[in-house]
């Protein structure tokens, strides 16, 4: 095979594989661009794949412009979470204390967003937190959001 033909091949092959499990749910524009797409606000659902009937909605920055069309633009570090109960709550396993639920990269090679969920069993709740991370400096900014599973409802934990 033509060596030319096998970067473009590897970088998609790495983009493929970086795609997340997250269900478009909508998007805004924020800013027009010329060239482009603009850049915009999205919002994502993520189920949680370790606690049936919780599903997780984020919404975070999107670049747009001619490096965000390319897929070589850095998305902010700026993320919001909302998690709901949208069906009976089950654990088909028993959860670790604090696991990481969901991780996206937001640029080509060095940031991430991540979702960690984190038991509150003295209170009996699934605490969800988003922030995101680099390989040499991470961000402070984060968004926190909790789903209470109900007293009848045992939280198995590891």
């Amino acid at each position: 095979m033509n060596r030319f033909l096998l970067l473009p091949l590897a970088v998609l092959a790495t983009l493929t594989a970086s795609c997340s499990r997250a269900e478009p749910i909508g998007e805004v524009d924020t800013v027009f661009k010329w060239i482009g797409p603009d850049h915009k606000i999205v919002v994502e659902a993520h189920d949680d794949p370790g606690v049936g009937g919780v599903t997780c909605y984020v919404s975070r920055a999107k670049t747009g412009g001619i490096k965000g069309g390319l897929g070589l633009a850095e998305d902010k570090a700026e993320a919001s979470i909302a998690c709901r109960q949208v069906g009976p709550i089950s654990f088909p396993k028993p959860l670790p204390r604090q696991e990481e639920m969901f991780s996206e990269r937001i640029s080509l090679v060095f940031k991430k967003l991540r979702v960690v969920r984190m038991v509150d069993p003295a209170r009996h709740t699934l605490v969800y937190l988003t922030y995101s991370d680099r390989v040499i400096e991470g961000s402070p900014q984060n968004s926190l959001t909790a789903v209470a599973v109900d007293r009848g409802t045992p939280i198995p934990l590891r």
